[in-house]
């Protein structure tokens, strides 16, 4: 499991370093200066969506790894391909990619607050870590990389410019293989396998999870299409690889991997089809 989380812990570095290179501080501090905006959206991904997922377990009698796995993806926004996704939804590109660096500079904070009110409103099968561990751990394979990124763009752009495309593939070959860890261990393990059938109340809790998010995004993102396409985007795409390095530093929390993976297929499906409808919108 150590070798696991290694790994994980430098494909997230990489993925948010990869952020850092590509989105210049102008990108970053753009929507800052509509702070009204801002508010709304940042109200919608760190907020509300959490929101959601407390009403869903309260609703729902699910296992403690379904609840923790749906605990962790509310606590993890900021998914590193939030700005390739919304591409499909014709997304206003400036506007998602203010929105995508200023929720993965604030997990640092946001993950773990959030998670310290699931500990306290739920059983969840990683109540053993702390949430300053988890802030130290995010603060590592977040905020870091991402803060070394822009420096590097600001004092050796000559440098980010040469190696911002290795970069960009490292980041997507390791993001990949990232997922087919998760299948392998899902696969290699009994006790996971044997729960490949999710059971109709957390498959429901899943998708409504999913739909819900996408329905904030959408009626809070505005009346401009472009940008209630970015903010839907923004709010469904939870951070996983985050959420799978959370759950590797607890032993128990293996056990919520089969949710995130699930979560992840789920939220694709249902996001796609809403992308290419708010193009339509848009075009």
């Amino acid at each position: 499991m150590n070798i696991v989380l290694i790994f994980f812990g430098v494909t997230i570095f990489s993925i948010m370093l990869t952020m850092g290179v590509n989105d210049s501080s102008q990108q970053l501090i753009s929507l800052w200066r509509r702070p009204a905006i801002l508010f709304r959206a940042l109200l919608a991904v760190i907020v509300l969506v959490p929101v959601v997922v407390v009403a869903l377990l309260l609703i729902f009698d699910l296992p403690p790894a379904v609840a923790t796995g749906l605990a962790l993806l509310a606590a993890a926004p900021g998914a590193p391909l939030t700005t390739t996704r919304g591409k499909i939804a014709a997304a206003d590109t400036t506007y998602i990619s203010s929105l995508q660096l200023t929720v993965a500079l604030m997990a640092v904070v946001v993950t773990p607050l959030t998670l310290a009110v699931f500990y306290r409103l739920f059983e969840l099968t990683i109540e053993a870590v702390s949430p300053l561990h988890v802030a130290s751990q995010v603060a590592r394979v977040t905020f870091l990389p991402i803060v070394i990124g822009l420096l590097l763009q600001h004092f050796a752009p000559k440098f980010t410019a040469l190696i911002r495309k290795p970069l960009n593939i490292l980041a997507m070959v390791l993001l990949v293989l990232l997922a087919l860890v998760a299948v392998i261990i899902l696969l290699s393990t009994a006790e996971l396998r044997a729960g490949l059938l999710v059971g109709w109340q957390a498959g429901t809790a899943i998708v409504l999870m999913a739909v819900g998010a996408l329905a904030i995004g959408h009626f809070i993102g505005g009346p401009r299409a472009d940008q209630r396409g970015a903010l839907a985007t923004a709010c469904v795409a939870r951070n996983f690889g985050l959420a799978l390095y959370i759950t590797g530093l607890s032993e128990a929390g293996a056990a919520s991997m089969l949710t995130l993976v699930v979560y992840l297929l789920i939220g694709m499906a249902l996001a796609t089809p809403y992308g290419l409808w708010i193009r339509r919108q848009v075009e």
